[in-house]
């Protein structure tokens, strides 16, 4: 089936699993349809999920994820190399850091953080913009189920500070770590601190655990947990390279990956 018809194909289906949205009306616009694709796949309760529909799902979000253009590692330079093209001297673990700014559901890693909430099921909000509903839309319905399935073992939500491992399906990376940064609801506490520094040495251990050689972090707790960008940024870099000073070899390249302008220019004056 082409595009379009696998659109149909998707939309229906979903709207069958769940009597709520049976009459959906389809649009015929192809970018319309892909909305409220979208949409019914962030509000889709973790469950089984038939093989032909992922099948379908796979070959719409495949082509996508290329059409975004896949970034490769040697596509992204270093740190040192950065230092060494301005005039500048290298810095401290320099070959093994690297700052990116784009989506990060584009790079061709190990593996990429993703900065998720509680449940870690991803978010429901349809269509929702944070990296947690981004990285989900992209890797497909397999990610939240495959959440489920370690939450359900868990009987609890998931703390601050921590971290779990699960494939990545349709993203080009290998694997997603998902781990919960802290909310910042009043004011900045040392307490925070600890649980964003916490939650980035998590990613790293269970990323050695897991021989991941290549990690990209997202800006873990900026977007609506409200963590302070310089400080996020200030302990992340300080936290990667605390753990790289006795775990150096287990790396080839660690990115602090960004989307926004003002971290691009924090983490920048940080690390270069």
């Amino acid at each position: 089936m082409n595009r379009s018809e696998a659109l149909t194909y998707l939309i229906t289906e979903l709207g069958r699993e769940n009597q709520a949205y049976q009459n959906l009306a389809i649009p015929v616009d192809d970018d319309e349809k892909r909305s409220l694709l979208r949409a019914l796949m962030n509000v889709r309760e973790p469950g089984p999920i038939s093989p032909a529909l992922l099948a379908v799902q796979d070959q719409l979000l495949q082509p996508e994820v290329r059409a975004k253009g896949i970034v490769a590692l040697s596509e992204i330079e270093t740190v040192n190399q950065w230092r060494a093209r301005i005039g500048g001297p290298a810095g401290p673990f320099g070959d093994k850091l690297s700052l990116w700014q784009g989506d990060i559901t584009r790079l061709a890693v190990d593996a990429i953080v993703n900065a998720a909430n509680s449940q870690l099921l991803g978010c429901f909000v349809p269509g929702h913009n944070c990296i947690d509903n981004v990285i989900h839309s992209a890797a497909g319905l397999q990610l939240r189920e495959a959440c489920y399935q370690q939450m359900k073992q868990q009987h609890a939500p998931e703390p601050a500070g921590q971290a779990k491992i699960t494939a990545a399906y349709n993203l080009p990376s290998k694997y997603v770590i998902h781990t919960v940064g802290p909310i910042v609801t009043a004011r900045l506490t040392p307490e925070l601190e600890q649980d964003l520094a916490n939650g980035y040495r998590a990613c790293l251990e269970i990323a050695v655990a897991n021989q991941v050689r290549s990690l990209a972090f997202c800006c873990i707790s900026t977007g609506v947990f409200r963590f302070p960008n310089q400080a996020a940024a200030a302990i992340a870099i300080a936290t990667v390279r605390a753990f790289l000073e006795a775990h150096a070899e287990k790396f080839e390249r660690i990115i602090f990956n960004v989307f926004l302008d003002k971290d691009f220019a924090i983490y920048k004056k940080l690390l270069i």
